[in-house]
């Protein structure tokens, strides 16, 4: 991506879609499943899958619930390509209610499918647990294979999370001695997750520069510092009774005037991988206010 590009704020870029929030859910049943599944005569087993969505807040809504399974085929059907159809269904409706079938090229890859629309109702919001059946068979030959593992990617939208407005993220500068260096603006300051003690918990990053606002708001580098926030008519006015009479009035603070948001990777309670997008975290620019 370019570097001056301006990402959209609460979307995905990697996946295409809208959401601040992606969650990689692994299947909670499979403990409970037997490694070789028994099958009726002549018919390929059927699985249950489940998927603990309680952490996801009511105010998330889904953007993408997308299924990925794969599969691990008996060594007499190791060679057989082509042919294979999966079933989904809600778990209790029976397959007789399937919900979506999808043609399967190849074992050998993990096989994907999109839940929302389908499966899962647009405009709904997460259940605390979704439980799926699956089925895999050969619509021509006698083959059946065994379901390896499942996992769900869910991205949800928290407009609680989201701004209006994206902030291209500019680096903050050092201090500097002497000169505009005093003047209000902002200084690096780089947060450490292990130093704060989030380093169990967050995946990635392992810091990030959050920066911190220093400096003064006196006349004139409030009203002619170069590159910085424009100052605001109250701190201007501030600044010259200030100047006229020190007693009336103190001046302006140096705070943050623009922000950017991070990305942070962890683990949730329920130790799922979640990827969250937090806004107002970094200073990028300060000003007298």
């Amino acid at each position: 991506m370019p570097p001056r590009a301006t990402l959209r704020p609460c979307h995905v870029e990697e996946l295409g879609v809208a959401g601040n929030i992606v969650r990689h859910v692994l299947d909670s049943g499979a403990a409970a499943r037997s490694p070789e599944p028994a099958s009726a005569a002549g018919q390929c087993p059927e699985w249950t899958v489940v998927f603990d969505l309680s952490a996801v807040e009511p105010a998330e809504r889904p953007s993408q619930a997308r299924l990925e399974v794969r599969f691990a085929a008996a060594e007499a059907t190791a060679g057989t390509t082509g042919g294979w159809e999966l079933s989904v269904a809600p778990a209790g409706a029976g397959l007789g209610r399937v919900g979506l079938r999808q043609v399967v090229p190849t074992l050998g890859q993990p096989v994907r499918a999109e839940l929302l629309g389908s499966i899962w109702a647009r405009n709904a919001s997460a259940p605390r647990s979704l439980r799926l059946t699956l089925a895999l068979r050969h619509r021509t030959l006698a083959a059946c294979a065994r379901l390896a593992e499942a996992s769900l990617l869910l991205v949800t939208l928290d407009q609680r999370l989201c701004h209006s407005l994206a902030r291209p993220r500019r680096e903050a500068e050092p201090p500097v001695g002497g000169g505009s260096g005093d003047s209000c603006r902002a200084r690096r300051l780089y947060v450490s997750f292990r130093e704060v003690g989030w380093h169990r918990w967050v995946i990635a990053p392992r810091g990030f520069l959050a920066n911190y606002c220093q400096g003064k708001c006196a006349l004139p580098a409030v009203l002619s510092e170069a590159g910085g926030a424009p100052a605001l008519n109250h701190a201007v006015l501030r600044t010259l009774m200030h100047a006229a009479a020190p007693g009336a009035a103190g001046l302006p603070c140096c705070v943050p005037a623009r922000l950017s948001p991070i990305s942070v990777l962890f683990f949730d309670n329920s130790d799922n991988v979640v990827l969250r997008r937090y806004e107002d975290m970094a200073v990028d620019e300060c000003g007298c206010r």
